[in-house]
């Protein structure tokens, strides 16, 4: 047989892929990036409206706005990860530039109804930016040979062996499309000579590691980027002097990219292995839709106070993953497994909570405002679609028991001289774990400053979070972690112009 060179082998595996808990909390979180006024204030933007990241928060805020308007946003996003793994920390920095948001609102007022004001809103928003990276280096005494361990035992042999006039990448694509990954992991292990069988026999199901070792160097690369964005539209009035009511349709897109590089060494002087390599990349698109509900009302010229109501979000997904192995036992031919070789998933879907923010304003004319919102939105109800997948449902029965509310507070002020104005604020938010210790709190605080002329505005923004997170090196087989200390910094310059 003539081994066929393409770009692309692809073949549809009917088993799920490895999707889990990390993936839910993935498409889940929005990081409040927005416009550069709405970056600077915190995001505390639920009772004031009339910014166009604030109909993210509360869909009534495009009728606060008293003109028509369009407006654009650009960010540096700055990330600084601190990995620490085994006794050792590495540290890592990406940088990106992003148009993070566009959008324009359109106003008619009235004299003669008792609706004073129409409004109707389309804003793009980057809500996650996904470009990151982090490296860790250290010693540990769980070695890559117990993640294909893991998925061997119970395996039988002889599938596992290249077939009769089959190329080696051909029985890696059949494995994973009529067996399923855990298989297909185990081929790997198996072909890459990092785990035995105890006996010759096809019928074998047991298995042993070829890596002898007290402990090991591991060094670990992870790389993604992609989006996660929203699109909305948004429909909202003014009722009479004080009440403001809006409804948003919310469009999501998502394309993200994950690749991971682990060498590791370090093994006993009589090991018969004495290095291996295990890279895996992830591609993932979907869409996915929700709405919005929400309502401000003015109690006198002072105080404001606002309620809203965010759906579930219904996300559309596909995954195809590709993998590449090496070691020093590995069969020769082991270099036709690499990422052009790639494993197409089924359709899955994911359902994110609801979420429910109340806020309260105080404004003090025309010197300044201060701003407060609390959301809530219990992780804990996320879901991994379809439920009747056996894999999915054990999945979900974890993330009900592992994930709880998540409790967000955002405090936000703006003091004007003039036509300067001058912003600060505050964000906080809990771990989305029951237990703080795998994902922490997040904290972050902002400031900027904005000049309006009259008829435009340029707003100029900071903002700065910070959160610790344990990062997996791989999705299941071995708990291996690098506690990552990920600090984001972006700056943000926005300009809008009223007509």
């Amino acid at each position: 047989m003539k081994r066929i060179s393409i770009f692309i082998m692809v073949l549809a595996c009917t088993f799920a892929s490895a999707q889990t808990i990390d993936d839910v909390l993935r498409y889940s979180t929005e990081n409040m990036l927005g416009t550069a006024r709405f970056q600077a204030m915190g995001g505390a933007f639920g009772a004031l409206g009339g910014d166009f990241s604030a109909l993210n928060v509360n869909p009534a805020g495009s009728a606060v706005f008293n003109f028509s308007e369009i407006g654009i946003t650009g960010s540096n996003y700055n990330r600084n990860n601190d990995a620490l793994f085994g006794n050792s920390t590495s540290n890592n920095k990406d940088n990106s530039l992003e148009l993070n948001q566009i959008g324009g609102v359109f106003v008619f007022k009235s004299n003669n109804s008792p609706w004073k004001k129409i409004a109707l809103a389309f804003n793009y928003d980057m809500v996650q930016n996904f470009d990151n990276e982090f490296y860790a280096r250290g010693n540990t005494q769980v070695g890559i040979d117990n993640y294909f361990l893991n998925f061997a035992q119970g395996q039988e042999l002889g599938p596992l062996r290249v077939q009769q006039g089959e190329y080696i990448e051909e029985a890696y694509l059949d494995i994973g499309a009529n067996m399923g990954y855990a298989a297909q992991q185990a081929f790997l292990g198996f072909q890459a000579g990092i785990i035995e069988p105890t006996a010759d026999d096809d019928a074998n199901t047991s298995y042993f590691s070829n890596a002898e070792y007290g402990s090991v160097n591991q060094q670990y690369l992870q790389n993604t980027s992609g989006y996660n964005s929203k699109f909305t539209l948004n429909f909202a009035g003014q009722y009479q002097e004080n009440l403001y009511i809006g409804a948003n349709l919310n469009f999501h897109n998502i394309l993200y990219d994950r690749i991971t590089y682990l060498d590791e060494d370090g093994y006993d002087q009589a090991s018969p292995i004495q290095f291996t390599s295990f890279d895996n990349l992830l591609h993932t698109e979907g869409y996915g839709f929700s709405f919005g509900l929400g309502a401000i009302a003015k109690l006198n010229e002072s105080i404001r106070v606002g309620g809203s109501y965010q759906s579930p979000t219904w996300y559309t997904l596909t995954d195809d993953t590709s993998q590449r192995i090496n070691s020093s036992l590995a069969v020769s031919d082991i270099d036709f497994i690499n990422f052009n070789i790639v494993n197409l998933y089924d359709e899955y879907r994911i359902k994110t909570p609801e979420k429910f923010t109340g806020s309260f304003a105080m404004v003090f004319g025309q010197d300044g405002l201060i701003s407060f919102d609390y959301s809530y939105q219990d992780m804990s109800k996320a879901e991994l679609r379809p439920t009747s997948d056996p894999s999915f449902s054990s999945e979900n029965a974890f993330i009900a028991n592992a994930l709880g509310a998540v409790n967000s507070y955002r405090v936000g002020g703006e003091y004007r001289i003039e036509e300067v104005s001058l912003r600060a604020g505050y964000r906080f938010e809990s771990s989305p774990y029951e237990n703080g210790d795998l994902v922490g709190d997040l904290t972050g605080f902002s400031a900027g400053i904005g000049y309006n002329f009259g008829g435009s505005r340029l707003d100029l923004a900071f903002s700065r979070t910070e959160q610790d997170v344990n990062s997996y090196f791989f999705d299941a087989g071995i708990d291996n972690a690098a506690l990552v200390n990920q600090i984001n910094t972006n700056i943000s310059l926005g300009y809008s112009v009223k007509f």
